[in-house]
């Protein structure tokens, strides 16, 4: 790549910016710089935080110094070509879309100048790219939400989303994956478990994966597990 940007985060951590703005297109390059950085660090690599537009690298520096580490880097980038994007896997989530479980319909609808059932439909007429991990275990931000959509994050969050809350804040939509504080805009919920708490292996979602939301009906949501309780108020 021509223009790699570097910061000094920590003593022996290093972000690298591959760019400005978000892109599904970008993934195609973040995931690809992910595996060339693996292989260029190797042993040393402690862990690999791969996001939007950049990379956070940890590395041992007991075994390699700070000049070593950015050598790596740019060697690693120099000649790189964009991964398939084709090789993550696209999962279909069904949701209910209701506003006992998803008060911000509403809300969506009223900003965009939409009607609530506009709303679900638009919300699951997109696949949309697994751009980062983070927040919770399994907790994946995807994008991107069609602009008409695109709604702010809510001014006060709430003390408490119920685990498998489907939530869009601006142009990013996301699942809940354990009960937690929030401030996205809620429209619906889903029974999908996205991390086995348990066994704590793997999240459902990964990097570079597509979703897919299908609006279902109550008695669906029911049927597979899905937990109907309303929304607590903010």
């Amino acid at each position: 790549m021509e223009t790699v940007g570097m910061e000094t985060v920590a003593m022996d951590c290093i972000m690298v910016r591959l760019f400005d703005s978000i892109d599904e297109q970008n993934m195609a390059w973040i995931m690809a710089a992910d595996q060339a950085l693996r292989g260029a660090f190797g042993e040393s690599l402690i862990d690999l935080v791969p996001s939007y537009t950049t990379l956070l690298i940890h590395y041992d520096c007991r075994q390699l110094n700070h000049t070593e580490a950015r050598a790596r880097i740019l060697a690693a980038l120099e000649h790189l070509t964009p991964a398939d994007t084709q090789a993550g896997q696209l999962h279909e989530i069904p949701a209910w879309y209701d506003e006992s479980v998803g008060p911000e319909l509403s809300r969506v609808a009223d900003r965009a100048g939409l009607t609530v059932q506009e709303v679900i439909r638009r919300h699951c007429a997109h696949d949309y790219c697994v751009f980062a991990l983070g927040f919770a275990p399994g907790y994946s931000f995807m994008g991107l939400v069609e602009q008409a959509l695109a709604t702010p994050r809510l001014s006060t969050p709430r003390r408490k989303v119920s685990a498998g809350s489907v939530g869009i804040a601006e142009r990013q939509t996301a699942i809940y994956p354990l009960p937690s504080p929030g401030g996205w805009n809620i429209l619906g919920r889903t029974a999908v478990p996205l991390y086995d708490f348990a066994r704590r292996g793997e999240p459902l979602l990964r990097l570079g994966d597509k979703v897919r939301f299908k609006s279902i009906s109550r008695s669906e949501f029911e049927a597979q597990g899905g937990d109907t309780s309303p929304l607590e108020e903010r």
